[in-house]
């Protein structure tokens, strides 16, 4: 896993915008208490659900590798 160039700035956007888009959906509403890691957790999970990201294989699902495909979902939604 190449780590991509303002991961850490993609990972954050990606959570504003994936937060919004299950708000949208109906599908959670998030607390400000909740964590970074469970927002991650989530979003990976729906996304993969949505059909909009490619699940990791389950060996391999971690932290860092979701956070990894959010960064490089949300680097393909915007437009250059």
């Amino acid at each position: 896993m190449k780590k991509l160039k303002n991961e850490a700035e993609l990972v954050k956007q990606a959570i504003a915008v994936g937060v919004r888009y299950a708000e949208a959906r109906g599908a959670a509403r998030f607390e400000a208490t909740d964590s970074s890691n469970e927002k991650v957790e989530y979003l990976y999970r729906l996304l993969v659900h949505d059909k909009l990201i490619q699940p990791l294989p389950e060996d391999q699902v971690s932290q860092p590798s979701m956070r990894h495909k959010l960064a490089i979902w949300i680097s393909r939604q915007q437009v250059p």
